[in-house]
């Protein structure tokens, strides 16, 4: 859709929040952490980072200027990794995810509890923004980025779509006319960066008239890639990758993709050989520009914490 075509349709602020509470989220391709389109606040030594940023609409033919993914991302008894986005994302069913769901509810040990909590899923969320300071990094200024973040920073837009005291009005942060830039301040807490103090400033305008704003809408990235099914793994591919971080002899099967939500039962065919799969080494450890769209719900700092002492 085109600038003059989001300026005549704005986004209703109630479908925002409806879709934000609507069931399993975007689709996304592979993470590719050298992806040049990204952008994530540098932290210094201490693990303090600040930045302040405007979050864009993104396409306003989408249902949403964010997309939503799951993955994992934890190290075997192999010593192998895993490293995958799950197929919950978009309402499969995820070979990992029915390993956890059967471990916790059919085994219910505390140890088999533990191994759930290091292997669950974890929340990512993804938006077009405009950088408006960065002092560490003073060229990306005035660049439009995509932004990888976690549940903490999206609980600060609900809350800006939804205050919840009477003197507050609400604002919808993705609007380019009457949102608001958002200062995200990052303190290293207990170990892990924490977001806490980060919070929106005044509603404001992004730039001072029409074709400024034209120019900044349309450097946004497009994000249609993240919602084709076809940048994610099928079930048998994952649940071969799950065997070998596992260590476990496990064959492959052709499993029908069947939604998340569905009664249908699952009836398993005949196995078929395993596919051999490569080796796959330890990730480097992603100690300051990924781990800094994480909050307590997103545990990638912790599993980086186990890469970097392994």
């Amino acid at each position: 859709m085109s600038f003059a075509a989001l300026k005549t349709n704005r986004t209703d602020l109630s479908k925002l929040v409806e879709a934000a509470s609507s069931g399993p989220g975007e689709q996304t391709k592979t993470d590719n952490r050298n992806d040049e389109r990204f952008w994530q606040p540098t932290r210094d030594k201490a693990g303090n980072g600040y930045a302040v940023v405007r979050f864009l609409p993104g396409d306003a033919e989408a249902p949403t200027p964010w997309v939503r993914y799951w993955d994992h991302f934890f190290k075997g008894p192999t010593g192998q990794w895993y490293v995958e986005k799950s197929l919950t994302s978009i309402g499969q069913a995820d070979p990992l995810s029915e390993s956890n769901s059967k471990l916790w509810n059919e085994d219910g040990s505390e140890e088999a509890k533990r191994i759930v909590r290091e292997r669950k899923r974890n929340l990512r969320y993804i938006a077009n923004v405009l950088i408006v300071s960065d002092p560490s990094a003073p060229e990306n200024e005035g660049q439009v980025k995509l932004y990888r973040f976690g549940k903490k920073i999206f609980d600060k837009i609900m809350d800006s779509m939804q205050p919840q005291f009477p003197d507050e009005a609400p604002v919808n942060p993705f609007d380019m006319w009457q949102g608001a830039d958002f200062t995200i301040k990052i303190r290293k807490v207990e170990g892990y960066p924490n977001y806490d103090a980060s919070s929106f400033k005044s509603p404001a305008q992004v730039a001072g008239d029409d074709d400024q704003l034209e120019a900044i809408y349309n450097k946004q990235h497009d994000c249609t890639e993240w919602t084709d099914p076809k940048n994610y793994k099928t079930y048998d591919e994952l649940k071969s990758r799950l065997a070998l971080v596992l260590g476990e002899s496990a064959p492959r099967t052709v499993r029908e993709e069947v939604s998340l939500d569905t009664s249908t039962p699952y009836v398993a065919p005949q196995a078929t050989a395993p596919a051999a799969v490569a080796p796959m080494a330890a990730p480097a450890p992603m100690a300051t520009a990924e781990n800094t769209a994480l909050d307590e719900d997103d545990t990638m700092s912790y599993f980086a914490k186990l890469a970097a002492d392994d």
